[in-house]
């Protein structure tokens, strides 16, 4: 079993899978003031909730856009298995051509997907992945990595609304009866929700007339699952799909790691 880990603004990704299947998936809060001896607590809590033992664990790898941590999770999976987890960065093998103007400037997390997606799915493809930011990537019908959009994801719009507003609560994100709200909860609920579905339509419409063919879609992180039932394309939601692509990844380059 490969340990993966997916460390995000928001929440940090602990996964357990292997050719077979993904054994586990869970979430613990993204938290700069915590040591390498607190992570490797809460990660090593996982692996016992689930019944795997440390040396279960053949290999790991990290994928990050938090660079600051790094070295911190790093330490923190390296006192529980014994060995440092890969990294995801430039000069990994990735089999993608990465057709960008600096191509070492896209976030790994992207890439990843983008890796997953283009094994899984017919080219072209485009990967939406929503967390504290969403973003669109595309893969074109090549099979090359060719660029995409990010935008506030829907809690981050949803906290500068409230916040900055004197009148508007925080609300969970349920999705309403009805797109025309009659209340204020409502008219907030349809406006995140509906709205960021017709966000997601729109971006998938324009791109599709890009490239001048229809795309494959994908979606997951740790919020796609609330809106992608609500737009009109079909959108399949892939809960490990960055797992799958850490995998696919640990894979081609654990020669070079060794």
């Amino acid at each position: 079993m490969i340990l993966t880990i997916d460390m995000g603004n928001t929440n940090i990704v602990v996964g357990g899978i292997d050719d077979t299947k993904t054994y586990f998936v869970e979430r613990v809060t993204t938290n700069h003031a915590k040591t390498d001896m607190e992570y490797a607590i809460n990660i090593k809590s996982i692996l016992e909730l689930h019944g795997v033992a440390p040396a279960d664990i053949e290999g790991s790898i990290l994928s990050s856009v938090v660079p600051p941590l790094n070295a911190t999770i790093l330490s923190a999976v390296e006192k529980i298995c014994g060995f440092t987890p890969m990294l995801v960065g430039s000069g990994m093998k990735t089999g993608l051509n990465i057709l960008m103007d600096n191509p070492k400037t896209v976030g790994s997390d992207l890439i990843v997907d983008a890796v997953a997606a283009a094994q899984s799915f017919p080219c072209p493809i485009i990967i939406i992945d929503m967390g504290t930011a969403t973003t669109m990537s595309v893969v074109n019908c090549s099979g090359c990595y060719i660029g995409g959009v990010i935008l506030p994801g829907p809690k981050v719009s949803l906290d500068s609304l409230s916040g900055k507003t004197a009148q508007l609560p925080y609300i969970s994100l349920d999705t309403p009866g009805k797109v025309i709200g009659k209340n204020t909860i409502d008219c907030m609920r349809s406006g995140i929700m509906y709205g960021t579905a017709a966000m997601l339509d729109g971006v998938i419409d324009r791109m599709e007339e890009e490239m001048g063919q229809p795309a494959s879609l994908v979606a997951t992180g740790g919020l796609a699952r609330f809106f992608t039932p609500l737009c009109r394309h079909e959108i399949t939601y892939v809960d490990d799909l960055l797992l799958k692509g850490l995998l696919i990844l640990y894979k081609k380059n654990c020669g070079d790691a060794q």
